[in-house]
């Protein structure tokens, strides 16, 4: 069978696939799955364009993979074949642990459990699959290998996985904030130390790259609306949880009903690998068409919630720079009650809070370091001359209440 095929991506153009086990590891069902899931979650519903899937951003981490390789070996880095076919693994496998709608219903669907724990679980049943051949790959992920500049590649504060997402995402949202020049930036890497670096002239394309991380989390990742609606379809889930924990029947795929049925948590899910099993046949799919069928079940709560999310007639979303006061809450939760005739005990349906952070660059955590010409290497943070970058190393708080838009706008009082 011919395994060197081509992938035309919107992004970057044609995407070789490498090696003959590349292609295994992106026919292998656990990944074609991600053709399913969206990478943005929700973001569709304030940007129409943002409808690109995993499967695709994985691709793309892939590619600029490759590209990193081929700049670092120009440069007098040895790399194995061994070496680049178990990093490129490692990179087009960071994701494959994601669920339905991403980083929505991450700790919703299992509690306690990450996307990067069960990728980390999907890599090790995949590698049993091929005898082993992922073991390297594996290595690298875990942060397990002698080369930490590798694994450094795959997941750091400058790593291909975060160049990928924020070009990706500014195309197809249209939102031209996050482009980066992610090809500059790639021609500027090195190895110190064991260590990827930048050199100096890189320095402008780095900031660029921060700055744009900062801009895409708070301008589509983090917008009010978004928040709003992935909050909406947590407290779905939620209900439907409610439900059939009381006993009602409700449609669902087989898969989505495994997890509805009980509560699996870090525990249970670690001790019986059959959680694993159907975690792998779930993606959006199940969940769209859990709630399509749920606009007309008799339960009012959960059908009301489901058709705002079909007909996008979402929760009005405000945010603040500091947390909503409990007099105010108090006054929305009464002002929603009485307009909406609702039960108290159902409140939280229709009102609720979310904390939002945001920090676009941690010098405490994985510095990224800028090669000098005198060879001296210094935090992007010395040698940057923008005095926002600093800023940009703060943790940033936000917090978003949502509530039924028909009730009015409910305005903060001064005091709160």
């Amino acid at each position: 069978m011919n395994k060197n095929k081509i992938i035309n991506d919107p992004v970057y153009g044609f995407v070789a696939i490498p090696t003959g086990l590349v292609f295994d590891l992106v026919q292998h069902p656990y990944f074609q799955r991600l053709r399913y899931i969206k990478q943005v979650s929700m973001t569709h519903l304030v940007y129409p364009g943002a409808l690109h899937t995993r499967f695709q951003h994985a691709i793309g981490a892939m590619h600029l993979m490759s590209m990193a390789l081929e700049t670092l070996r120009s440069k007098g880095i040895e790399i194995s074949a061994l070496e680049e076919e178990a990093v490129l693994a490692a990179i087009l496998l960071h994701d494959i642990g994601h669920g339905p709608f991403s980083h929505s219903l991450e700790h919703s669907l299992i509690v306690g459990v990450s996307h990067e724990l069960l990728s980390s679980l999907l890599m090790d049943r995949i590698n049993q699959d091929l005898g082993g051949r992922l073991s390297l790959a594996i290595a690298i992920f875990n942060n397990q290998y002698e080369r930490k500049f590798l694994h450094q590649l795959v997941s750091s504060q400058l790593d291909v996985d975060r160049m990928d997402y924020l070009n990706r995402d500014s195309f197809f949202t249209g939102v031209s904030e996050g482009v980066i020049s992610f090809d500059r930036i790639i021609k500027m890497l090195n190895v110190v130390n064991d260590e990827i670096v930048v050199e100096y002239k890189g320095l402008y394309s780095v900031e660029k790259f921060l700055i744009a991380r900062r801009l895409m989390y708070w301008q589509v990742y983090l917008h009010k609306t978004v928040i709003g609606a992935e909050q909406l379809l947590i407290k779905i889930l939620q209900r439907a949880k409610d439900l059939t924990a009381s006993g009602k029947e409700l449609f669902s795929t087989p898969a989505f009903h495994w997890f509805l049925s009980q509560q699996v948590d870090r525990t249970n899910f670690l001790d019986d690998p059959l959680h694993l099993d159907w975690f792998t046949r779930l993606d959006d799919t199940d969940i769209m068409s859990a709630i399509k069928t749920w606009e007309r079940h008799e339960d009012e709560i959960l059908s009301k919630m489901c058709q705002r999310i079909m007909k996008r007639d979402l929760y009005r979303s405000i945010m603040s720079n500091k947390p909503f006061s409990t007099a105010y809450l108090e006054l929305v939760k009464s002002k929603v009650q009485e307009f909406l005739g609702v039960r108290r005990e159902d409140i939280h349906y229709y009102v609720f809070t979310e904390e939002i952070h945001n920090r676009a660059y941690n010098p405490s955590n994985d510095q990224i370091k800028i090669l000098l010409k005198s060879g001296e290497l210094i935090d992007i943070t010395e040698a940057s001359d923008l005095g926002n970058l600093e800023a940009l190393s703060k943790n940033v708080s936000k917090y978003a209440l949502c509530y039924p838009k028909e009730v009015g706008y409910i305005a903060i009082p001064s005091a709160g």
